[in-house]
């Protein structure tokens, strides 16, 4: 008797004549405890509680039909903002003492980006050092005043390249060395202009494969 009724509860449809249509439907299925039936029995009902497991089957990844790029466009160059003639229309200085080989960024009155394409074939790497060729830092802080100039010498700063010096320099500090064949990117940004005593203040930042090589404020003389 006991038997038919247990038979009749696990395989007869949840109806509210049921025995256990209260019951929570859980998969998958569960044995009853031993001592309430004498054997261990399963069963495809319980009183716990649904849940429901999520499984995220993502297909593979389709293999790329594209072909590798050349070697042309992996690397994509500097834009141009300003090039050598128009930095040279620009800023007085001419060889040896132009460091300044092209502007990426730039930003009427407030700052520019530019960078210096450090060769072998700079004149002052003979001397600095035969052995080791390392730009000095006093080119470095030199070439990132020239950027500062750019800022200051255009019609938003009011500035000319007759009235415009490199007054002085302030917790300056060199990260890195930086050698041949290096690209130096240098960021000047205007911070305070006084137009009337005709003083700037700027502080520039240089960088070698997105690492901070040199650091600094710099003052600028207007007059």
């Amino acid at each position: 008797m006991a038997s038919s009724a247990l038979t009749h509860a696990l395989f007869s449809p949840l109806t509210s004549h049921s025995p256990i249509s209260n019951r929570t439907l859980l998969t998958p299925s569960l044995a009853l405890p031993r001592k309430q039936f004498g054997s261990p029995v399963l069963s495809t009902h319980s009183n716990l509680t649904h849940k429901a497991f999520i499984v995220n089957c993502t297909p593979p990844e389709k293999e790329s039909t594209n072909q590798e790029l050349p070697i042309e466009l992996r690397y994509p160059a500097f834009p141009t903002v300003m090039d050598i003639n128009q930095i040279r229309e620009i800023l007085p200085h001419r060889f040896p003492f132009l460091l300044v080989d092209r502007v990426i960024e730039y930003k009427a009155g407030e700052s520019a980006v530019a960078i210096k394409n450090v060769t072998i074939n700079d004149n002052f790497f003979p001397g600095h050092f035969p052995d080791r060729p390392i730009m000095p830092g006093v080119l470095m802080i030199e070439a990132m005043a020239q950027v500062g100039g750019l800022v200051m010498l255009q019609p938003e700063v009011g500035g000319s390249k007759d009235n415009f010096f490199f007054a002085g320099i302030d917790k300056v500090r060199f990260r890195k060395p930086v050698i041949a064949g290096d690209t130096l990117v240098m960021k000047m940004t205007l911070t305070k202009l006084q137009k009337r005593f005709g003083i700037a203040k700027m502080e520039g930042k240089a960088y070698v494969g997105g690492e901070v090589v040199c650091e600094g404020e710099f003052l600028m003389a207007m007059g």
